[in-house]
């Protein structure tokens, strides 16, 4: 047991670190969910009473590689990376991360 010691400290920080920061990371992304939904449709209403015109194909075309699961992967590894870069503890703050993501 006094092996462990040392590293108690450390794994309850990083578990909880991780948990606040994938609960976090949760509720920020739904509240910027919601944002660009009532963006797109205050666009849509603006276009529809003829104030704007949206080139939704040139959108389209400018957003579809970043939805490509390469890029949506290569954004969750990069992410967890930085998250994780220089902590003793990264397999707990792992952990509690997605332990966060889910309570959130």
């Amino acid at each position: 047991m006094e092996v462990l010691s040392p590293y108690i400290g450390q794994l309850t920080f990083g578990g909880l670190a991780g948990f606040a920061t994938g609960y976090a990371l949760k509720k920020i992304g739904r509240l910027l969910a919601v944002g660009l939904g009532l963006l797109f449709v205050a666009v849509q209403l603006l276009a529809q009473a003829g104030y704007v015109q949206v080139d939704w194909t040139r959108i389209q075309k400018d957003v579809e590689p970043f939805l490509k699961d390469e890029g949506v992967r290569s954004f969750w590894e990069r992410l967890l990376a930085t998250l994780t870069h220089n902590l003793p503890f990264g397999a707990s703050f792992t952990a509690g991360f997605i332990l966060g993501l889910r309570a959130g």
